[in-house]
């Protein structure tokens, strides 16, 4: 059996809004921009009303070509995202300080950083919460023994 991971692909309300997170803080590149016709498989996939209209918006990581996703979905409210988090997207980041620190800035809620290990391999990791309520969360490898933020 052959396993391979596309991507995860998150709805929003207006993914020029969220592109400040996922393209200009986290460091994914647009490879394509494409309005989604009503037969397009997102509308049974998000149950998409057929009075919205819906707009893909593919991403590449720097390693990984359009390994990330927004659907923007207009014309209707997206449900609030609160109450206990169903799913979280884990992403690898060089520097979560700066990272944090940026996302912090856009006024968006952070939860607490932890240190931990898994294997011998030490990390840090704190998550974010994006416009829309998706719950995020970032990792960086430590290399040294001690970590000062």
């Amino acid at each position: 059996m052959s396993l391979e991971y596309k991507r995860n692909t998150l709805a929003v309300a207006d993914y020029k809004k969220s592109l400040t997170i996922y393209r200009d803080i986290l460091g994914f590149s647009v490879n394509y921009i494409k309005q989604s016709d009503t037969n397009s498989y997102s509308y049974p996939v998000f149950n998409i009303p057929s009075n919205a209209t819906a707009t893909f918006v593919a991403l590449d990581s720097p390693i990984q070509e359009r390994t990330f996703a927004l659907t923007e979905i207009k014309g209707v409210d997206l449900p609030k995202q609160d109450g206990i988090r169903t799913s979280v997207s884990v992403l690898k980041v060089d520097d979560l300080s700066a990272t944090i620190k940026q996302l912090q800035e856009l006024g968006l809620e952070t939860l607490d950083l932890i240190q931990d290990s898994t294997d011998g391999i030490r990390y840090i990791e704190q998550a974010f919460v994006d416009f829309d309520g998706h719950l995020i969360l970032l990792y960086q490898i430590i290399k040294s023994k001690s970590y000062a933020q």
